[in-house]
């Protein structure tokens, strides 16, 4: 059984973003872990094994546009299944 069984990935558009508030947001603020924020202050990549994605989305939403949204199902995955 995975700890973190969703893993979250997304793209944030926006205007004055700063990757290392993003990361030190999202590490205080939500249960996960391999956490991954990395880009330029127009847009960032977001990398997160969490229970919760919505939640990061929600956050991530406050920031800009965001977009190419993955959420997968690692336990899922690991049984063969597919999602």
């Amino acid at each position: 059984m995975l700890e973190y069984r969703y893993d979250t990935q997304l793209l944030i558009d926006g205007t004055g973003l700063d990757e290392d508030q993003i990361f030190d947001y999202i590490q205080k603020h939500f249960a996960g872990d391999s956490l991954l924020a990395v880009g330029d202050e127009d847009l960032i990549k977001v990398h997160f094994h969490t229970n919760e994605p919505w939640k990061v989305l929600e956050y991530c939403r406050t920031l800009g546009e965001i977009f190419d949204i993955v959420v997968e199902d690692m336990d899922r995955q690991s049984r063969g299944l597919h999602g």
